[in-house]
């Protein structure tokens, strides 16, 4: 990064092609819908352009890179949830019927790990994430479906994410 900023467009290649995998995995953790991981990726990289001028050789860079990396999940999370606000649900229209329902609605955005990982959870922790998380609800949305208090969902769904991570972390490793 220091050669980087000194002008080097070598050792930038050579820094975003060493980056590439492990923003990658990162974010795969973080955003579950196949089709945005890339481009969540992809911003992580114009934000590290942007903002490679910020970087402090004193300090080590991979916190620095993580931070700007963990902003642009931030800003996708954010997108997606006004986005979700604004779209309509076929739901509401009561006279629309579904063809058939798939088992799990969300399979299709999911890589087959994290499928397996959401159906090791307890089944309140796995609503939990399921609600807040792949269905995009509000925890106050999400509570009244679940029919539990607000601080209740949020214990489950944190519990789940950290079960969901370790399960992850473990088949990683296998």
């Amino acid at each position: 990064m220091i050669a980087t900023q000194a002008g080097d467009a070598a050792a930038y290649d050579k820094l975003l092609a060493e980056l590439l995998p492990r923003l990658r995995q990162y974010i795969r953790r973080r955003v579950f819908d196949v089709n945005a991981q890339e481009d969540v990726v992809q911003n992580v990289f114009l934000s590290l352009h942007r903002a490679r001028h910020t970087y402090r050789a004193e300090r080590p860079f991979s916190p620095w890179l993580y931070a700007v990396a963990r902003n642009a999940v931030i800003d996708y999370t954010r997108s997606r949830g006004r986005r979700l606000g604004r779209e309509l649900s076929l739901e509401a229209d009561a006279g629309v019927e579904p063809v058939a329902a798939p088992a799990d609605p969300h399979a299709d955005d999911l890589a087959p790990e994290l499928i397996e990982a959401l159906q090791a959870l307890p089944d309140n922790q796995r609503e939990a994430v399921t609600l807040i998380h792949l269905e995009g609800l509000s925890v106050a949305v999400a509570s009244e479906r679940a029919g539990v208090s607000k601080s209740a969902l949020k214990v489950r769904a944190h519990r789940g994410y950290r079960a969901l991570h370790a399960l992850l972390e473990d088949w990683e490793r296998e």
